[in-house]
């Protein structure tokens, strides 16, 4: 009999792996690949992708140096250029010859997303999710102009836009963001940290290309908060509000595709077959491959209609700014789990920026030295 694995991609669900570490992804021929930044922090604190630190710091280094010299009338200002990069500026420019520190450290930020995500589409046939900085989550035009950057890198490395999904978490500033990426820039939009069935109806009016609504997360509220287990993983509910958003989505002819993400067990999985997508953890992947037990095509629409499972009546939230906050805040978990979401990516971030600040400043001080 083929493994579980085998019959997932069967049943017609596309199989992602989500992890940052690309060297554990080809074993298991996934279609695509998400990241985030815990992901990518992790494996950024491992010696062998160190290399992709060191080329992202050389990048926004270099890049800096350059922008500076072009920005110059006189030779004599930029061969200060390196000189005032030694002063560690971290606040506002002084004057036009210092350069400001947190700016190489945001460059290189992006291009250690990027440098990870090409090195991912090596093995991946299909498209990565890089995620817009989580700090930007509530600023529409700031999350905009990050993917608009993020984007350029890319292209500049040689990737086209219709490999990336720009990963963007599902606030209301976050969703208008991302309307605006996929109707005027053509950039593919992945809305994460999504809980409600609110956040799945506006990002599908939004036309967004996919959703990833957090499976093992909403789990965890549940067991922490009603002291069940949820040992029948068909009882889920986490599986249910995929299952929900699955048959909504379907059922009025939605194009947003459905990715379920965050899993915590086989057992998730095995009631989201036939769900359009799924990414999953390398460790869970290995499970499942190494399993020989029965999947079936649980999420089967045609066979949802047989058997006249009652669907939720088209609502919309998409122009609807106050009713939108006001239905997410009434469901206490998905308040709860989308606040503590960003602030765990945020953190995350935060470290990231700080690990690749302090060797911007290790560079350069050697750099000094020469």
């Amino acid at each position: 009999m083929s493994s579980s694995l085998d019959q997932l991609k069967a049943s017609g669900t596309v199989v992602v792996t989500d992890t940052g570490e690309f060297e554990s992804i080809a074993k298991y021929k996934p279609q695509d690949a998400t990241t985030n930044p815990s992901l990518i922090l992790a494996a950024a604190n491992k010696p062998q992708y160190a290399e992709l630190i060191d080329r992202a710091v050389k990048f926004a280094i270099d890049s800096s140096i350059s922008n500076y010299n072009n920005n110059k009338s006189t030779a004599s200002k930029a061969a200060r250029s390196l000189s005032s990069l030694f002063n560690f500026r971290n606040s506002n420019r002084d004057s036009e010859d210092e350069v400001n520190i947190s700016e190489i450290t945001k460059l290189a930020l992006d291009r250690l997303l990027v440098e990870f995500g090409t090195e991912i589409l090596k093995i991946v046939p299909g498209r990565v999710s890089t995620e817009v900085d989580a700090r930007l989550s509530f600023d529409k035009e700031a999350t905009i102009k990050k993917a608009l950057e993020l984007i350029q890198l890319y292209e500049d490395n040689g990737i086209g836009r219709e490999r990336i999904l720009i990963k963007i978490a599902a606030t209301w500033e976050g969703i208008q963001a991302a309307k605006e990426l996929e109707s005027r820039y053509d950039i593919h939009c992945n809305l994460t940290l999504l809980f409600s069935f609110v956040q799945a109806v506006a990002c599908a009016e939004a036309e967004v290309t996919l959703i990833s609504p957090f499976v093992g997360r909403i789990l965890d509220w549940y067991k922490d908060n009603t002291g069940n287990d949820y040992s029948d993983s068909s009882k889920d509910p986490g599986v249910l509000s995929v299952k929900r958003i699955f048959q909504y989505y379907k059922r009025y002819g939605y194009s947003t595709i459905v990715m379920g993400a965050s899993f915590r067990n086989t057992g998730e999985i095995k009631y989201l077959t036939g769900c359009d997508y799924l990414t999953i953890s390398p460790k869970i992947l290995e499970e499942l491959s190494n399993s020989n037990e029965k999947f079936e095509k649980y999420l089967d629409f045609a066979k949802i209609q047989q058997e006249e499972e009652e669907i939720d009546p088209k609502v919309s939230f998409i122009n609807n700014e106050s009713s939108f906050r006001f239905e997410l805040n009434e469901d206490q978990m998905s308040t709860e789990k989308l606040s503590e979401g960003v602030r765990k990516f945020s953190k995350d971030c935060t470290t990231l920026s700080n690990l690749i600040e302090s060797k911007i400043k290790l560079s350069l001080s050697r750099l000094n030295k020469l």
